[in-house]
């Protein structure tokens, strides 16, 4: 998933709690393997290459997730969207650092894009593309995914206290520190790496970040960030960062980048429809940065 993976397991029994970090480790592994939209053979490539022309069989765990994938979409009145490959590499920002495009190019792109042209099977579990150049990307969910199923393997090994963090944007805190209190996570501010944002405590909950700023390029003096809206197909233009704190770090992965294209008004809609959750979101103003919290 092109980063780094980390957990911390504290505990005196280290050869139990290094064999359940492997095991957990080795599943992010796999699901690399499976989801990788870069892997020549992985079987999001595969539904890619296959699912315009008939409908193809989705072993049964990844089915789960594009399913929950269409429901957040659908939640998110579109701001999350696994299809968004075809802007991605419209504005260069497949395999590359991103470019200006032609408008045409854009306006192309958009037309292969939204769930809805992702067709679900759930009684055979098959997934059909209603058009040619649909393409699945789960850059903005794998993480979370992945750390969510490395959690699953490390409870079922009897792990009670841990952090597991993807990249350092989404991270989880099994459980509670050895001194029983919350693992605490502090926010990097975008525009002041050396400062942060804010601190958050996780106990069996998990903590998202999305930024603009990650992969950006700038032209005619404006910055363009590799975050793009599916609605307009243009890369997100006002919020610098966002954050999603909640039980699922599958769904705060996906939200926390649906925060950031929805910027301010999304920090309603997430109390709306997601409970449990929150919300940040850091957008410029006179004075720096402000910052914006709901539940």
């Amino acid at each position: 998933m092109a980063t780094r993976f980390e957990i911390v397991l504290p505990g005196e029994d280290e050869s139990r709690l290094r064999a359940a970090g492997e095991e957990a480790l080795a599943e992010i592994e796999r699901l690399d393997t499976q989801l990788s939209l870069y892997q020549a053979d992985s079987e999001i490539t595969w539904i890619n290459a296959r699912a315009a022309k008939s409908a193809v069989k989705v072993e049964p765990r990844l089915f789960r997730l594009l399913e929950r994938c269409a429901e957040l979409t659908r939640l998110t009145d579109g701001a999350f969207d696994i299809t968004i490959a075809p802007l991605m590499l419209a504005w260069g920002f497949v395999g590359g650092s991103g470019r200006m495009p032609k408008d045409s190019d854009v306006e192309k792109a958009r037309e292969t894009v939204g769930m809805h042209h992702v067709l679900l099977d759930a009684d055979s579990f098959t997934a059909r593309f209603d058009r040619e150049d649909v393409t699945l990307d789960l850059g903005a969910v794998g993480k979370g995914y992945a750390i969510e199923r490395a959690v699953g393997i490390l409870r079922e090994c009897g792990v009670t206290s841990g952090l597991i963090h993807g990249g350092t944007s989404t991270v989880y805190g099994i459980g509670a520190q050895p001194d029983g209190k919350p693992w605490k996570i502090a926010i990097r501010n975008p525009a002041k790496p050396d400062s942060h944002l804010d601190v958050v405590e996780l106990r069996d909950s998990a903590l998202s970040v999305s930024a603009v700023r990650g992969k950006s390029f700038i032209a005619d003096g404006t910055e363009f960030g590799h975050v793009i809206d599916p609605r307009t197909g243009r890369p997100v233009a006002g919020a610098l960062a966002a954050a999603v704190i909640g039980p699922s770090p599958t769904d705060c992965d996906a939200l926390s980048t649906a925060l950031l294209v929805l910027d301010e008004p999304g920090i309603s809609l997430l109390g709306e429809r997601f409970p449990g959750y929150e919300g940040l979101v850091a957008v410029p103003s006179l004075e720096g940065l402000r910052i914006i919290r709901g539940t």
